[in-house]
Parts: structure tokens; sequence; C-alpha cells
């Protein structure tokens, strides 16, 4: 049977979704170690790879927190679903003053189930974070929003997640990028999806050319299997990075086209990169996914700069 790739219930700018495909067809098929990822984001890697023992890093609590509060049980299919009710009926009486009430009391609060509505009901599905720690994405202007068949959607995908979780041995931890890989061991694979470098840069705690600079030199110095998701170029610019220190790894490229993003410019074809320190040879079966990529996938290699 072809697996079909699962959506996990948090939105973000630049989820890979769409690239889970190519991703697992890269994964060694003889691999047994812990499947590790200091920037598990919304989890749509880690959830559709889904290892026997996994190790989920991020810098963002709140993405730690909710995902922590379905390995509990604290946060289950029917919790969710009746949340979403409840506020959805709200926001359809009150509109989007209730969107802000709901995002006020989350900075103030950080509970998991507000931290899903902002979420799902704010501006293009992003997170994104002002410097004193507070959610800042405006409403969608939708006080319709939690439809019905939109909460069941939701609710399926916290089941979705909840299955894998509950029958895998998952670990999630808020911490820094540095300390996930120090924790790996060589029969590891780190999978790194930061923030990408001049492009989405509103991560919880910012990323600069410095944070870059430091994950390469981490990653490099791992004795262990890497892959690192980034771009590689679009129709505008290249991804600096990838000639001036990526390129001592292998290159792996192919298009892709972002669909979530608060401006235009940010929904442009743009050519993805997996880079890794092992000879990755993609296996990908077209037809596990409805996705159909459309460009290329080449092994792309630099000079040095």
């Amino acid at each position: 049977m072809i697996a079909k790739t699962g959506v996990p219930p948090i939105k973000s700018q630049g989820i890979k979704t769409k690239l889970v495909p190519w991703i697992k067809s890269i994964v060694p098929s003889d691999f047994t170690g812990v499947w590790i990822e200091p920037f598990m984001g919304t989890g749509a890697v880690a959830f559709n790879v889904a290892p026997q023992r996994a190790i989920l890093c991020d810098a963002n609590p709140h993405l730690i927190n909710f995902y922590s509060g379905i390995a509990s049980g604290e946060i289950t299919p029917e919790v969710v679903k009746e949340y979403l009710i409840r506020e959805g009926e709200l926001l359809l009486s009150k509109g989007e003053d209730h969107y802000y009430f709901i995002r006020d009391r989350f900075n103030s609060e950080h509970s998991p189930l507000d931290f899903l509505f902002v979420n799902r009901a704010g501006f293009n599905g992003m997170i994104r974070f002002n410097r004193k720690g507070g959610f800042n994405i405006p409403f969608c202007k939708k006080p319709q929003r939690f439809a019905q068949a939109y909460i069941t959607k939701i609710t399926n995908q916290v089941d979705w997640a909840c299955k894998i979780i509950k029958t895998k041995e998952f670990v999630f931890k808020h911490q820094d990028f540095n300390k996930t890989i120090s924790e790996a061991s060589p029969s590891d694979i780190i999978y790194c999806d930061p923030p990408y470098i001049g492009r989405h840069v509103d991560y919880y705690n910012g990323w600069d050319d410095s944070h870059e600079r430091e994950l390469f030199d981490r990653l490099s110095d791992f004795e262990g299997k890497f892959i690192l998701s980034t771009w590689h170029h679009n129709d505008y610019r290249e991804n600096e990075y990838i000639k001036t220190i990526w390129s001592k790894h292998s290159v792996l490229t192919r298009e892709h086209f972002y669909h979530v993003g608060g401006k235009e410019t940010n929904r442009n074809p743009v050519i993805e990169a997996l880079v890794t320190n092992f000879n990755a040879i993609s296996i990908e079966r077209k037809k596990e996914s409805p996705i159909q990529y459309s460009l290329f996938e080449t092994q792309a290699k630099y000079g040095a700069a």
C-alpha cells in the first residue's frame, strides 16, 4: 500500500509537507538509529518519516508544548474538537475581536490550544513573534473560519499526529540546536530545517549569518549522517551560503512552490536544496504523493568561493 503524505495540525511558512516524499526517499533503508530534529517546526517531516525513535526539538516553546500536550494525553482529538467548536462559535458572533482576545490570552497564558487557534485563524497560517515573544500575526478576516468541515479537518490532523506519537518513541524538547546536535550519536540521523537564511527569518529568536555558520560547523563535525533543508535559488537571486559553505557537502535540488506567506514575493517558485554528508540517491516513488514536481532533481557542486 502506497502511503500518502500526512498534514500536521500546526501550519507555518516554509512547511515541508509537499517535500516529504523527496526527503523520505534519501533516508537510508538500513537506518535504525534515532531521528533527531533540532528544528522540528510543525513536525511534518518527523511524523511522515515516522521512525521508531525520534528526538524532536525547537527553540520555540509553543511548538514543543503543543506536541508534548499530545504526547501526555492532555491534548486529544476530542479536546481539540470541543475547543474549536466553542471558540469558533464565539468568533462567528464577535468577529475579529474574539481572535484578538484569544491572541492576547495566548500571549499571556501560553495555552497550547490557544496556540492552535491563532495559528489556524491567523493571516496565511503564519507563525511570527515580536521581540518580546508575543505572537503578532493579524486575523485572517474570516469570521466563519471554524466551520464544521474545517474543525473536522484539524481534528483529523490531530488524530493522525496522536496515533504516530503514541505508537512511536518520540521525545519533545525545548532547547537550542547546539545542544540537540551535541546529544546525537554516530548511529543517528540529524534532519535540520532551520529558518531559510535570507528568506524566512521571522524565527522565534532570530536567525542570521552567525547562526548559519555555526550550524554548518556543528553538522560538518558530526560523525553520523545529516540532512539539511535549505533554498538554492529563485528567479531573483541565489543562496550565497550554498556556494560559500554548504558546497563542501553533497547538494540535491528540486523546484518547489510555496503557498504560505505574507507577501506575494514569497509565493514564487524556488529551487529547494537538500544538503547531506553522505551519498544520497533519491529513490522516490512518484505515486507516493499526488504532488507532482515539475523541473528537475540534480546534484549540484560548486567550487570554493
